[in-house]
């Protein structure tokens, strides 16, 4: 049971997890008000980011053609010895890797924008070096049109609108990996390893959030033995979409936050190697309709709904294991309206060292209220590694993470990506 909700005016904010997960407590946390520590570049997604020798490096923005919101090339680099002094880096002094060049549409090749949203160090590389970062990608019929060879891609037809109003495009959005041999300096493309087709995306008149027309997203990526699991964003229609069939209760039995997995031996050829969960094992194929975490989503009568209409659904997941708690945390948005608005954010755990075996990848607890700012849209939350003695040594990013860490989260409407608090868990 909560026993306090968090508001950006609270001193001391505490909350306790009392729900049972196996048979379980779960652990406690509290908020702690620090100074406010302004992140200094562009960050539109989870951080992706890894230790190579001493150096922690961080890699935010994006990266690629947008015929909605522009080309960017604001995917950058920076490095320090500790997170702090990384996050403190001035824009300025932030680099920019070298990326392979988007093709022509109808190619072969990069298409759409990518974002770097976790981070993979190649183990068998004592360098520390060979990365492979998992990438958030976006696309529109203009810039990756339909294949029917292939069956990748998308029709500009009764295609919905998307946050810039009617003369805009929704996206389709896709997860694909880059590898680096030389610790971020350059990449070169691995491919797209999940994605939903033109089948089950979500088209006009009933698509009418401002958001996506289907696809899978904003990842998060541990990895557990053999395997890297991915936990994602699911926005498609669990099967093909019919205008004369469609049930939003449908849609939305198949969204929310989902889980795939790909072992780490096949990072280097991805496509085509993913496997979905499918409610009773990594079964599905990487272009299949998967089942969603069930304790992650929002039931009707807790005002949860469709993506494509203004129904609640948690989303943007940001997977962390917690060597203190001998645990996963995950933290998660939550829209609550159209266009991505949502004030809150949420928390979870699950206790299962080893994802692999049955269904621990799903056992995640009931997600719990961390963060709420009335009036604000919060984004992107994740836990962070600070400048202590004991995050340089262990060389902590926000993929591994001890008793205490820094919250970060992208306020969307000021456009700023910062941290107010620290976070402090206790054992149960």
């Amino acid at each position: 049971m909560q026993k306090n909700i968090l508001t950006s005016l609270a001193a001391l904010l505490l909350i306790t997890g009392c729900q049972k997960q196996a048979a379980e407590v779960l652990p406690m946390f509290k908020l702690i008000p620090t100074d406010k520590f302004v992140f200094n570049s562009f960050v539109d997604c989870n951080m992706a980011e890894a230790w190579i020798g001493d150096t922690l490096r961080i890699f935010p923005g994006k990266y690629g053609e947008d015929p909605v919101w522009g080309d960017s090339r604001e995917l950058k680099y920076a490095d320090g010895t500790d997170a702090e002094e990384v996050f403190l880096t001035p824009h300025e002094k932030f680099k920019t890797p070298i990326l392979p060049i988007n093709a022509p549409p109808g190619t072969p090749g990069l298409h759409g924008a990518v974002w770097f949203e976790s981070m993979y160090q190649d183990k068998n590389d004592a360098t520390g070096k060979t990365l492979f970062g998992i990438y958030h990608n976006e696309n529109y019929p203009q810039t990756l049109p339909f294949d029917s060879v292939t069956g990748i891609g998308y029709k500009n037809d009764h295609w919905p609108q998307g946050l810039r109003g009617p003369e805009s495009a929704a996206a389709v959005c896709r997860i694909g990996i880059m590898k680096s041999t030389d610790g971020g300096k350059s990449w070169n493309n691995r491919g797209i390893f999940i994605e939903d087709l033109m089948p089950r995306m979500i088209l006009k008149p009933h698509n009418i959030s401002n958001t996506f027309a289907g696809g899978v997203g904003d990842p998060s990526a541990v990895a557990n033995g053999d395997y890297l699991y991915l936990f994602y964003g699911e926005y498609s229609y669990p099967e093909n979409f019919n205008t004369d069939t469609f049930n939003p209760e449908t849609e939305a039995s198949g969204q929310c936050i989902s889980v795939a997995r790909i072992k780490l031996s096949d990072l280097d050829q991805p496509e085509g190697k993913a496997r979905r969960w499918d409610g009773k094992s990594f079964s599905a194929q990487h272009t299949a309709a998967g089942v969603a975490i069930p304790s992650l989503q929002i039931s009707t009568a807790d005002g949860g709904g469709p993506a494509s209409n203004r129904g609640q659904y948690h989303w943007g997941p940001s997977v962390s294991w917690n060597y203190y708690l001998n645990c996963w945390v995950m933290l998660m948005g939550k829209v609550e309206d159209y266009s991505w608005r949502g004030s809150s954010i949420y928390i979870s755990f699950n206790r299962n060292k080893d994802l692999g075996e049955g269904d621990h990848a799903i056992q995640w607890s009931k997600p719990q209220l961390l963060l709420t700012k009335p009036g604000r849209v919060l984004w992107y939350p994740a836990l962070q590694p600070m400048n202590t003695e004991e995050d340089i040594k262990n060389k902590n990013t926000c993929l591994q993470l001890g008793q205490r860490a820094r919250l970060f989260v992208k306020d969307s409407e000021a456009n700023e990506y910062s941290s107010e608090y620290v976070i402090e868990f206790e054992k149960k």
